[in-house]
């Protein structure tokens, strides 16, 4: 146990435990210490030193984001001394950023620019020395600007130490350091796999999504076109705050209106497509264990998770579920059932996807998933890109009066809300995959082993005829390595596996946590939000995805059975084999 004593800091004793930094004990007494580099999901980098403050008997100042508290200490934070040592250190990385900050991704939502305005920096008060280096354009999906880095390291933190991809690293040292890749040959030529996180964690605009509004804008206003719109479960819940509402406030019949205001033509829902997936992903599960497999079946929803299965363990991909996500398995039946019973032609569908995620534009884009004989999903926009285009258009997102969406493939289940967070997916299958197996419906429908935001959840439900199903629900990367690792080394040495099924989602918290969400995105409000989708669960009249009267419907005038050959052929795809030094396949 960690020891406890009082300190003083800003002629306030507060009592600390031995454990904390400066930084955290002074967020005890309400006391905002100014910091650039720190995240508190992350470990410290102490790379910017803006958090410097006075301790009594030490020379010179310590940075609070990694000096340890100690008993009897004396602390200051905001002195002369202090002020002119913070706009000191914030003018010289000014002096070396490309301050044009009204056309920056990150207006308004950068970390750097509120610094300086809260300390008043002026920029005539600036010595310019930006040598501008190009961007790197190496990817279509991730854009990278180091003439806006401030070579804080937290996109490094959490590449390596959160999501153990390792894709970026930092090259040289002093003035002329920078974040790169390996060789310094681009993010599309890195192992990278589109999770985001970066994006999320990086405090200004050097890294961000590659926009497609401007492509969705040109769509809506062509006349031609009809363009179907489709939302994930985490998006409802995590509009509210970015406008002034309660943190994970559900926002689901605004969500909707605020689309048709914008435009779109029809307006239906990802969760509907989530319920879908269950009665595939259950069913390959069932199936799977009625052939008496050795191998877990593996969840195939997060698009960044299989990519980084494809390159880093593609001795497992026969484990992972040839089921689309969500997201493709709506793309494709857009332009398939819902074309057909619209009497639209399918060239003129155009499909959009707002996703929590950034690596659902690197799923769009796989050649593969065109089985409708067009592009499952046309365009992605994140959660971010969504926003702006709600300012754009003057929505008051506030007052704008609730709709309902769009009948055809937007109704859904609780089970089909709850994919936006970790376990949910585990949970939706777990509720249809006993039905499946036993005729009877699960008595207790929560399953709350899985839930929550530590690494490796495991549990064991008992199922009448077959026993113990055993299971493992990861989030994060380098808790998904961990757990793909067991699984591999129970393959070698065994032949077999504990675990019957496992759900991975690329970003700690899962959806909720996506990449591509507002910035801000820390883990205390990924555990509200996803407690926002297990309420809208709660309300649902329907919890399992099997009860969906619009996913019957489907399979009874279009599809036929779940995994028969219709169904597999539509909302079934390949995985492939890729290199650990680019992420291409090979």
């Amino acid at each position: 146990m960690a020891q406890q004593f009082d300190i003083t800091i800003d002629n306030k004793v507060v009592n600390v435990e031995s454990s904390m930094s400066i930084l955290v004990a002074a967020k005890k007494l309400g006391i905002h210490i100014p910091a650039l580099c720190y995240h508190p999901d992350l470990h410290p980098t102490a790379s910017c030193g803006i958090c410097v403050v006075d301790v009594e008997g030490r020379p010179q100042p310590l940075r609070a984001c990694c000096t340890p508290v100690s008993p009897g200490m004396v602390v200051f934070t905001n002195t002369l001394k202090l002020r002119e040592y913070r706009k000191a250190i914030l003018k010289l990385l000014l002096s070396d950023h490309d301050v044009v900050c009204p056309t920056c991704p990150a207006n308004e939502k950068c970390e750097l620019q509120r610094l300086a305005s809260n300390m008043d920096i002026q920029t005539n008060d600036l010595n310019m020395v930006l040598d501008k280096k190009p961007l790197d354009e190496t990817s279509d999906i991730l854009r990278r600007d180091n003439n806006k880095c401030v070579s804080c390291g937290r996109c490094i933190t959490v590449c390596s130490e959160v999501q153990s991809v390792n894709a970026l690293s930092f090259v040289r040292r002093g003035f002329k350091g920078s974040v790169e890749t390996a060789f310094e040959k681009g993010i599309g030529e890195s192992p990278c796999v589109y999770c985001g996180q970066c994006t999320v964690y990086c405090p200004t605009g050097a890294l961000f999504e590659k926009s497609d509004i401007e492509n969705v804008w040109n769509e809506i206003f062509n006349k031609e076109k009809h363009v179907v719109i489709q939302e994930a479960p985490a998006i409802r819940v995590s509009l509210a705050d970015e406008f002034g509402m309660k943190v994970g406030e559900l926002t689901t019949e605004k969500m909707y209106a605020a689309l048709r205001a914008i435009g779109f033509d029809t307006i239906m829902d990802t969760n509907f497509a989530a319920d879908l997936t269950i009665m595939e992903e259950a069913t390959e599960l069932v199936e799977k264990l009625k052939a008496g497999s050795t191998k877990p079946l593996i969840t195939s929803c997060s698009p960044g998770w299989v990519k980084f299965m494809e390159t880093f363990y593609p001795d497992l991909l026969d484990c992972l579920s040839s089921a689309k996500s969500p997201m493709s398995m709506f793309g494709v039946m857009a332009k398939t059932y819902y074309a057909k019973e619209k009497n639209i032609d399918p060239k003129n569908i155009v499909s959009v996807a707002i996703m929590p995620c950034i690596s659902k534009k690197f799923e769009a884009a796989r050649p593969e998933l065109n089985d409708s004989g067009y592009r499952d999903t046309d365009y992605v926009l994140t959660t971010r890109e969504f926003i702006k285009m709600i300012k754009e258009v003057g929505i008051d997102f506030n007052t704008i009066e609730p709709i309902s969406a769009d009948a055809g493939m937007s109704a859904y289940s609780g089970a089909g809300t709850i994919f936006g967070t970790t376990g949910g997916v585990m949970e939706a299958a777990l509720r249809t995959g006993y039905f499946l197996i036993t005729g009877k419906e699960l008595d207790n429908v929560e399953i709350t082993a899985v839930r929550g935001l530590k690494g490796v959840k495991e549990t064991e439900v008992d199922v009448p005829g077959f026993g113990k199903l055993k299971v493992a629900v990861a989030n994060g990367l380098s808790n998904a390595r961990k757990l793909m690792d067991k699984v591999r080394k129970q393959l070698k040495e065994t032949g077999k596996c504990d675990y019957h099924f496992i759900e991975v989602m690329a970003c700690p918290g899962g959806c909720v946590g996506g990449g591509g969400q507002p910035k801000g995105n820390d883990l205390a409000k990924r555990v509200v939000r996803g407690a926002g989708l297990y309420e809208d669960d709660k309300k649902c009249k329907l919890r399992r995805s099997h009860e969906n009267p619009e996913v019957k419907k489907m399979y009874d005038s279009y599809l036929g059975k779940p995994n028969g050959e219709l169904a597999h052929k539509l909302l079934h795809t390949k995985h492939y084999k890729r290199s650990q030094f680019n992420g291409k396949p090979v």
